[in-house]
């Protein structure tokens, strides 16, 4: 019995004239993510991808694993391939679902006839082969408002489908879609779920990450990269650029007031992102900022960190509650790595008591109290850079 997975679109459905431009690229998303796991043949239609296995060994379950973690994607479902005639059809779901229909005690049918040359319309084939699975499987009773199963019968162009999970997708665009952007990453709970955010509108990410030897261990950057490697199975390949940050945080507790060094550290990360933005070709910088969350996350705050940068900053996360970024890290497996206690260069002489409602003219005078540029140069000329790619 041939078995495929079809993907059905999300918003690409929705894109006109540009449709297939997203189209191909969400095909190549996921012929990338799925290359390890065998031959597979993608075709497209009706706002519909078809994966069938070239493969006899190919695993189907590991496909829709991974696929269903591709930004791009509405839903997607296993499904037995059946003749456009009903017998067919009917013989292949009693066998098909057989396991599934065995154990539930609810079920309904339901019919889409995308193509409408076929005999049969859609009420029917739900009453006829509804008949059928009562008939064969006595354990089942009907339930159309809340069933434990839902068989689905596909009429389209060249095949009939037959399935009963459908499986919801990650949604959003395909990643790449809507060009490059640096994540300011560190290693706490809210900039890898900016990074996801971002990623699910289609762009694709890149990750900044800045480490403060002796003041920050070893165990702290490899954190970070343990958070690269996670994201990487919804974001695709991420390029990882390691800033040496140590001299530049000396110098500001050196030479600027106590009270905003935190400021003047968060302006100086923005424009080495910048920099280093600038040469991978990232049209914006991510951050994991919500209003109001710690003192270099006030209004003012914010307006004295952007006002050094030339390029957007988005910051998905700015009117999320803790509990609510705490949920989304759980659910792409974030959480527990981020929660590890590996303390990033953030934490690195905490002023006691910083300025929450800062002046853009008195930062700009405390920070230009001390030339930083020869540092900032310093920093982005011995800055490494390694990728992580899905599943490497």
């Amino acid at each position: 019995m041939k078995e495929i997975v079809l993907v059905k679109y999300g918003e690409i459905a929705l894109k006109g004239l540009n449709k297939k431009t997203f189209e191909d690229m969400l095909t190549k998303n996921i012929k990338r993510r799925i290359k390890s796991l065998g031959k597979f043949i993608c075709t497209s239609a009706q706002s519909t991808l078809y994966i069938t296995p070239d493969d006899d060994n190919a695993d189907l379950s590991e496909v829709v694993d991974r696929v269903g973690k591709i930004f791009g994607i509405a839903a997607l479902c296993r499904a037995c391939v059946c003749d456009k005639d009903f017998t067919d059809i009917a013989e292949k779901s009693i066998e098909y679902l057989s396991d599934i229909l065995s154990c539930a005690g609810t079920f309904k049918v339901t019919a889409k006839r995308a193509d409408k040359a076929f005999p049969m319309k859609s009420p029917e084939i739900c009453m006829e082969l509804g008949g059928i699975l009562l008939e064969k499987f006595p354990n089942l009773t009907v339930d159309v408002k809340n069933p434990e199963v839902t068989v689905t019968v596909e009429i389209r162009d060249t095949n009939a489908y037959v399935h009963a999970e459908n499986i919801k997708g990650a949604g959003g665009l395909p990643v790449g879609s809507s060009g490059k952007a640096m994540l300011l990453l560190s290693g706490g709970i809210d900039s890898p779920v900016a990074g996801w955010m971002m990623a699910k509108r289609g762009v694709h990410i890149a990750a900044i990450h800045y480490v403060s030897p002796p003041y920050t261990s070893d165990r702290a950057q490899l954190k970070v990269e343990q958070l690269c490697e996670k994201l990487t199975d919804y974001c695709g390949g991420i390029a990882f650029y390691c800033v040496p940050f140590t001299e530049l945080q000396e110098a500001i507790k050196d030479n600027c007031p106590e009270e905003f060094f935190t400021i003047i550290m968060r302006r100086l990360m923005m424009e080495i992102a910048q920099r280093i933005a600038a040469k991978d070709n990232c049209l914006a910088l991510i951050t994991g900022e919500s209003v109001g969350q710690v003192a270099s996350q006030t209004m003012a705050a914010i307006a004295c960190t952007d006002a050094v940068c030339r390029i957007p900053v988005f910051r998905p996360l700015v009117g999320m509650d803790k509990t609510e970024i705490i949920e989304i890290a759980r659910k792409i497996d974030t959480f527990e790595t981020s929660t590890l206690p590996y303390e990033d260069c953030c934490t690195v002489f905490t002023p006691r008591h910083p300025k929450v409602r800062p002046i853009l003219s008195d930062v700009e005078k405390a920070q230009n109290s001390f030339d930083f540029e020869p540092l900032i140069q310093k920093a982005v000329e011995n800055t490494e850079m390694k990728t992580f790619n899905y599943g490497g």
